[in-house]
Parts: structure tokens; C-alpha cells; sequence
């Protein structure tokens, strides 16, 4: 008897309902072949009446078809949906191209060659070579080996020295190229000009570094003649070095020295970094170490400094101002222009991305011909912003690296057109491919009216993956950290996301006025968005072991925890400043359903009463102990208002814990008729079918990124949004190269994979 699933596949077939299966040559020429004899069968038994001619022909090509078919699964294909990789939040895709994610120093050549450094860059680019708007190369062997960049940069026309770190990874490496166990090295490394390390007689590994000392960075770097000045912090003094040979020719005691420039004169100006109640101040220096009367005072935050080819002085100011100031030293300094809209990113409409509109500026430098280059790198890592300017200040170019252990997500009223990071607003055109879609609208963050926005901390729980919901037509975006530590809430004032509520399952380092030892929500109730004592509620004793965070399209606020329950915080309105509200008075907490063990991960959908919980069940447990997963199950109930126990599917998520890579799954989100998960290791993107759990083909970075990502760290490292044309676009976090993959996938039909299990 002909099984009812191979006649129900062979009818599909035979209407010319196959799903587009991408298969191994061999399968191919199989569905050529029944392809055809469906056709040619077609023709045929319109004069083919007898049943008993035609059913040795169908079942022919049935039994053709069904080895087809099962080919299908035994080589694991799945269906294809010719989806296109494309990426937003980097100026280049990848492959041997990215912008760095962060520039904290920069030097620009006579002939405009730009040379960068920063603290770190996931990929290896924390010292970059740039030039006419293009990426020529790095400094090289500044990742891993205890080794990473620094905060200072010069160059003359024979050698780059960079400031840098060799560290010691915790005691692991050993020997006399490396610092003993509990000690770094604070060094200057020589290179060439390509970026090449170039050896002298250093002790330190290949010869090319010099230790400067053992407790801060070096701050400031410049050359003259045959000369290299440092800035040393830790010895409160201003080093002179033979560029040829590295040897010290001389220094001078100076407090808190930061950047140098050195003038057409050969003397040096110096910023001298804020002491207690003493301001920040540019200081002048004979070569030889001998003070001059001029200094340069009444800027609020002077970041970086440099000379024009007019021998003017440049000084760039990271305070409110966010301006480059020009000062013509040839006798008493005397500022004479400015460069950059005073206000800087916050003029004008506030967050407003312009041409002019400057914000985090670490570094200020001209070449020969009086073009102005200036890098930004925003506010607590807000990102890279690489510019050149002509002398009359018109934008030549701009190179972009803003993304890092971020992802972004989609505003449903505007059907994918305006996209969130955590610190970004984008402006997508689907009409482009190859990552042009995305256009830098907006910085939603303002460091000077909004200083205590959880995005400002420097702590472990910085936030970092967006959600984007609209309640009540208004817009506003949730975040959450690394750690799922805490969601933030954000209100948005015009173009601004300000700081509304906080929730947090432990006590933390920030904010300062916390209640101690206690899972605490925060609640902006003066609408000034500052963190006060009096506006916070105890929710419970800590609660470390929630890892599930989940923002319903009514607002209501959803959790997971290891423990063993769902707390579900009811949205209760917005109070009179537009900020959302809640309460432990208005939540409920719900004992785990099964088939779980440990509950990761929630999504809830209202209009339907679905629930899709992740996490580990008895079947498939934590065989390794990894934290902050989605599980080894995602199960999905219905009628989950009215019954915890209505199990419709449950999908076994990949998972082989001792492959090499880790086989396991980060983050996972739903989508209109669709479920997307992502695995930590490969960066690879599971797509199942919400009807019925099937697994209906796998994401990769395609050619577009150079096939190529990063780890996915974050919890939310992916998103997905259905526009209305039925095209999916999944948000994946891509840490290694500074940006977010865009995988887009025209909207699929029916097309399912026979084996329901994922591979």
C-alpha cells in the first residue's frame, strides 16, 4: 500500500508545487528527470483513458520522485529562498576592508595619509592606515599575545609609533618577552610606514618595543626632525626619544601630559590633562624642556591638537562645544575661527547626523594641501567616524565603523524603513543591495543633557541589543546587555531616546544610589531622565539567573528565569512625561510549564495567545554548563492565556557542545510566520516554520560580508521584521568587523523540509 505522505508529496509535486530545494548534483539530475516525465505524462494521458495505463507511468514517476525526495533528507538539504547577505553600520562589508569600531588617536602625513589607534578592534585593526576615503592596511601584530593598541599616534617620513600595551593574559605567557604575571607593559612600537613592525635593539619580542612603564598608557605622541616626544602619564614627565635608535636623548617633569604637537618654531604645545579643581590647559615647551610663556586656556574638554600648514594651531574641544578651535600662535595665542557647528551633533535638530555636526572627537590633523581630517568615536563607544574636509570645509569623504557587540531592530510602523541600534537611527532603501540600504540618520543618545543614560557607563552591563516596540502608536526602544543584567527603557523626545525605566535582577556597580542587594526597577517620575533615590521600587531578593527578557506588543514586560518561573510585568499606561509604567504590584509570577528544566528564553505574541519559550528540557539537557544560551528546546503553546499546557511543537535545537566549533544557539526571535535562531560560534541563522516547527533552510554569511562573521555574544544578538511584501529581514550581531548582517529573504510560501528534525 502507497504510504499517504508519498501520495500527498507526489500530488504536490505533480500540481507543480515543489519547493525550490538546492541539492547535490546527483538529486538534481533526479528531479530534471521526474520533472520531465511529469510533463511529457501530462501531455500524454489526455488520450490515455484506461486507469490501468496511466497508474504504471504515475507510479514511475512517483518512485522517481520519492527517491528524490528522500535524498532530500538524507543530505540534509533544506529549502531555498535565494536570500541576499548585506550588512548596515559599516562602510565596507568585510574581507581584508572594515572600518576599526573605535579611533581614540589619529595622525594625519603631509601627503594625507591617515594613521589611527585605538584600544582594540575585534578583528585586529586597533592601529589603521587610511587614504582617500579607502582602508590601505593596520599596524600588524597588535591583537592577541597580551598585545593591544593604544590612545596615541605620530609619524615622520621614515617610521609609525604607536602607543600600546603588551600584557601577559593573565600569567599565561612567560619568558622575557612578556611582563610577569600581574604586570603590563606600557609601551611605543616602532613600525614602517606600511604598517610593518621595525626592530631596534628592544628586549621586548621582535625588538620593536619600547616599555615606557608599567601603570598607564601613554597619553601623546609627536615627531620633529629625529625626534619622538611622549607623553608619560605614569613618570608625570615628557620623554624625548632618537627616532633612529629609540634611545632616550632627554625628558622633563610635566604633570598629566596628554597630546603634543610641535609648531613650524619647533616648540611644543602640550595639553595638560584636568588636576582636581585645576581645568585642563595647553601648555608651550622649548624642545629642550624649557616652559614658555604662552598657554591656551577656557576649554572645556581639549581631546586633540595639531598644526596646520599655515602653522596655525588646532584644538579640538569634547565639550558641549564639540568644535575644532583655531588659534594663530605666531606671538600670544589668539583663537581666530573655528571649525564644526558649535554644538557639534547636538545643534540644530539634536542627534541630527550633518556633514559639520561633530560629536567624541579624539583626533584633529591637516596634510600639505590644507585639507582638515578629523575622527570622532562618539560616546562610550558609540562608534568610529573617519572625515575629511577641503580647506573650505566641504566633506570629501567618510568612513563609518559604528557597530560593536550591538544589533539592530526594525520600527513596525515603518515597514523596516527606520532601523535602531543602540545608539543609531538608520534610514534603509530596500531598492539597494550589497550594503548600500542603510543611510546614519540620527545619534539618539545626548551625553550632556542625559548624563546618566545606562548606554554612558563603563560597566559590564552597558547595554547593547535593541528592541523596537510601538504602544500606543508612540515609539520606543528597549535594551539590554552582554549580561541580560538589565532592561533599559527609552522614551523618545523628538530625536533623543531618553533614560525612562531600568529594570535590573541584581544590585551593580551603577548607579551609585541603588537599593543594595535587590532585584530594583527604576522609574523616571520627574521625566528629567536622571537616576535619583527617591524613584526606585524593590522588586525581590536578586534574581541572577535571568537570562529572558521580552517586550510584548502591548508593552507588558516578560521574564525567564533558570530558577524555574515566568514573571510578567503588566504594562500600566504612560504617566504624564510619556514614559511607560510598571510595578511589582502589577505583575504575576508563573511556575515553568513543561517539558523544562531551566527556562532561557520568551517570546509572546497577544493578538494570537502564543508563547514560545526556550530553554533546557529532561530529554535535552545542559550537557556542558554554558550560560546565557536559548536552550536546547523552543516550544510553542497556544491558548497560553488559557492554558500553560497546550503544546503545539517543539523543535530540538542544534546542539553538539563537543563539536569543534561549539554547535549551540545564542538568540532566537519571531517573526510573522517564522522563527530565526542564531548559533554563537558559526554565526549561522536556523529558519523554522511557526506553524509547525519545521526547520526550513539555514542562513550563512554569503559573499556580500566575505563569508565571513563573527561570534554572536549578545543574547538578542538577532532580530527579525516581515516588511509588507512579505521579504523577511534578520538582524544579526557580527562582532567580529564592526557591524550588523542583513539577511533578506523574499517571502516563502510552503515550502517545508520532509524531516521536521533540525540537522
Amino acid at each position: 500500500m502507497i504510504n499517504q505522505r508519498f501520495l500527498s508529496l507526489l500530488t504536490q509535486f505533480w500540481q507543480g508545487n515543489r519547493s525550490q530545494i538546492k541539492t547535490p548534483n546527483s538529486v538534481q539530475w533526479l528531479i530534471k528527470k521526474a520533472n520531465t516525465l511529469r510533463k511529457n505524462l501530462s501531455q500524454v494521458q489526455v488520450y490515455c483513458y484506461r486507469p490501468r495505463v496511466r497508474l504504471p507511468l504515475y507510479f514511475f514517476a512517483g518512485l522517481l520522485i520519492f527517491t528524490s525526495l528522500a535524498c532530500y533528507v538524507t543530505t540534509g538539504a533544506m529549502s531555498e529562498t535565494s536570500y541576499k547577505t548585506s550588512w548596515l553600520g559599516n562602510t565596507f562589508g568585510g574581507g581584508d576592508k572594515w572600518v576599526q569600531i573605535q579611533i581614540s588617536a589619529m595622525y594625519v602625513t603631509p601627503d594625507g595619509t591617515v594613521y589611527t589607534n585605538s584600544l582594540w578592534d575585534e578583528a585586529g585593526r586597533e592601529a589603521g592606515i587610511y587614504k582617500d576615503g579607502d582602508v590601505i592596511g593596520r599596524a600588524d601584530a597588535l591583537h592577541g599575545w597580551g598585545r593591544v593598541g593604544g590612545i596615541a599616534v605620530a609619524a615622520n617620513s621614515k617610521y609609525l609609533f604607536v602607543g600600546m600595551v603588551q600584557g601577559n593574559e593573565g600569567g599565561k605567557l612567560t619568558g622575557v618577552n612578556y611582563p610577569p604575571k600581574g604586570t603590563d607593559w606600557y609601551c611605543v612600537r616602532r613600525y614602517n610606514l606600511q604598517g610593518k613592525p621595525a626592530s631596534f635593539s628592544g628586549k621586548f619580542w621582535d625588538g620593536s618595543m619600547l616599555m615606557i612603564n608599567t601603570s598607564s598608557q601613554v597619553t601623546g605622541l609627536a615627531t620633529a626632525d629625529n625626534e619622538l616626544y611622549v607623553s608619560d602619564p605614569a613618570g608625570n614627565r615628557i620623554l624625548v626619544l632618537d627616532t633612529d635608535t629609540m634611545q632616550e636623548r632627554r625628558d622633563w617633569k610635566l604633570k598629566n601630559p596628554r597630546q603634543i604637537a610641535v609648531d613650524s618654531q619647533g616648540n611644543l604645545w602640550i595639553i595638560q590633562a584636568k588636576d582636581g579643581d585645576n581645568p585642563a590647559k595647553i601648555v608651550h615647551y622649548s624642545k629642550t624642556g624649557q616652559p614658555l610663556p604662552s598657554q591656551i586656556t577656557g576649554i572645556d574638554e581639549p581631546s586633540a591638537i595639531a598644526v596646520d600648514n599655515q602653522g596655525r594651531l588646532l584644538v579640538a574641544d569634547n565639550g558641549p562645544r564639540q568644535q575644532v578651535l583655531i588659534y594663530d600662535i605666531t606671538d600670544k595665542p589668539k583663537q581666530v575661527g573655528t571649525f564644526g557647528v558649535e554644538g557639534g551633533i547636538y545643534s540644530g535638530i539634536r542627534g541630527e547626523v550633518g556633514d559639520l555636526k561633530l560629536y567624541g572627537i579624539t583626533g584633529v590633523g591637516t596634510d600639505a594641501a590644507g585639507n582638515i581630517y578629523i575622527s570622532n568615536d562618539g560616546f562610550n563607544r558609540t562608534g568610529a567616524d573617519l572625515r575629511k574636509y577641503d580647506p573650505q570645509g566641504q566633506l570629501q569623504w567618510r568612513l563609518l565603523g559604528l557597530i560593536f557587540l550591538d544589533n539592530a531592530d526594525a520600527d513596525l510602523d515603518s515597514d523596516g524603513v527606520n532601523v535602531f541600534t543602540k545608539d543609531e537611527h538608520y534610514v534603509m532603501d530596500y531598492s539597494k543591495t550589497n550594503g548600500g540600504e542603510w543611510t546614519y540618520k540620527e545619534l539618539t543618545l545626548d551625553r550632556f543633557r542625559y548624563p546618566d543614560d545606562p548606554r554612558l557607563q563603563k560597566t559590564n552591563h552597558t547595554p547593547t541589543s535593541a528592541f523596537i516596540r510601538r504602544i500606543g502608536g508612540k515609539r520606543f526602544l528597549y535594551l539590554t546587555d552582554m549580561y541580560a543584567t538589565q532592561l533599559s527603557v527609552y522614551r523618545f523626545d523628538d530625536k533623543i531616546a531618553v533614560p525612562a525605566t531600568i529594570f535590573s535582577k541584581i544590585h551593580t556597580e551603577w548607579p551609585t544610589n541603588q537599593p543594595l542587594k535587590q532585584n530594583w526597577l527604576w522609574s523616571d517620575k520627574n521625566g528629567n531622565g536622571a537616576i535619583q533615590a527617591n524613584e526606585y521600587e524593590n522588586l525581590g531578593p536578586e534574581e541572577p539567573a535571568i537570562w529572558g527578557w521580552e517586550i510584548d506588543s502591548k508593552g507588558d514586560i516578560w521574564q525567564t528565569s533558570e530558577s524555574g518561573f515566568i514573571q510578567h510585568y503588566r504594562f500600566q499606561g504612560l504617566d504624564q512625561y510619556g514614559s511607560p509604567r510598571y510595578s511589582k504590584a502589577a505583575s504575576e509570577r508563573i511556575p515553568m510549564p513543561a517539558p523544562f528544566t531551566t527556562l532561557n528564553r520568551i517570546e509572546y505574541v497577544p493578538e494570537q495567545d502564543v508563547m514560545y519559550l526556550g530553554g533546557y528540557t529532561k530529554e535535552r539537557p545542559n550537557a556542558d554548563g554554558d550560560w546565557g544560551l536559548v536552550g536546547t528546546e523552543i516550544v510553542r503553546y497556544d491558548n497560553w492565556s488559557k492554558s500553560k499546557t497546550n503544546i503545539r511543537w517543539r523543535i530540538p535545537l542544534p546542539y553538539a557542545p563537543n563539536a569543534n566549533p561549539k554547535l549551540n544557539i545564542k538568540s532566537m526571535d519571531v517573526a510573522g510566520d517564522r522563527v530565526f535562531t542564531a548559533a554563537t560560534r558559526t554565526a549561522e541563522v536556523y529558519v523554522y516554520d511557526a506553524g509547525n516547527g519545521s526547520l526550513l533552510e539555514k542562513l550563512s554569511p554569503g559573499p556580500e560580508v566575505a563569508r565571513e562573521s563573527g561570534w554572536v555574544d549578545t543574547p538578542y544578538g538577532l532580530r527579525a521584521f516581515r516588511r509588507e511584501n512579505g521579504e523577511y529581514l534578520v538582524f544579526v550581531e557580527e562582532v567580529l568587523k564592526g557591524k550588523v548582517l542583513v539577511y533578506r529573504l523574499p517571502g516563502m510560501k510552503s515550502a517545508h523540509r520532509l524531516n521536521h528534525s533540525p540537522a
